[in-house]
């Protein structure tokens, strides 16, 4: 089998090397385009975009053994969905957003594979609620300024400082971090593509 991760994230990178120890990482470069509201939706979405790219970039009509997983996550809290913040100050505003409250990851991930000789393809999605606790300002200012808010959905890594603060859990923890193993592994079992 030639696995592909059609991300850059280091955090998926390291997810998916506990379930397949060899695998190439081409990240999906086009641009991201949403046409859902719920976020379920929106991650599923973006994750098929991101997988169908790769895909398509590398199939070919010999190679039976592609499997091609993208994945997309984003932090949702009351009907609001928080992407990457866009500089320092989004990212304060988030987190004060998130502190003292209960929010909800979802992570998408599509696979696409070849069987028959035909392309396949399956979609699904996961989602954690995560409870914060209250956070000064201080500490919302300490927190950001660490530049570990940078590039992550919701303005937070929950593997990184910003653990002292998480203060419960509901779901899959590394469907947080970006990508759901547990039920990655198994829908890569019941396709037999293990």
């Amino acid at each position: 089998m030639r696995y592909i991760l059609a991300s850059g994230s280091p955090r998926r990178k390291e997810l998916l090397g506990k379930i397949i120890p060899e695998f190439e990482i081409i990240p999906a470069v086009s641009e991201e385009v949403m046409t859902r509201q719920l976020p379920s939706d929106i991650v599923e979405e973006l994750s098929f975009q991101k997988a169908s790219e790769i895909f398509n970039k590398t199939f070919t009509n010999e190679e039976e053994g592609l499997v091609v997983i993208g994945a997309d996550t984003v932090v949702s809290y009351n009907h609001k969905i928080l992407g990457k913040p866009s500089d320092r100050s989004d990212a304060a505003s988030m987190v004060q957003m998130l502190s003292g409250k209960v929010h909800s990851v979802y992570t998408g991930v599509s696979i696409f594979w070849i069987s028959g000789g035909e392309p396949r393809s399956i979609t699904f999605s996961e989602c954690t609620d995560v409870e914060v606790a209250e956070m000064s300002s201080d500490e919302i200012d300490w927190y950001v300024s660490s530049g570990e808010c940078d590039d992550k959905a919701g303005a937070y890594g929950i593997q990184g400082l910003f653990a002292r603060f998480i203060t419960g859990i509901k779901g899959d923890y590394y469907n947080v971090m970006g990508l759901p193993v547990a039920r990655l592994y198994k829908e890569l079992k019941e396709q037999e593509l293990l």
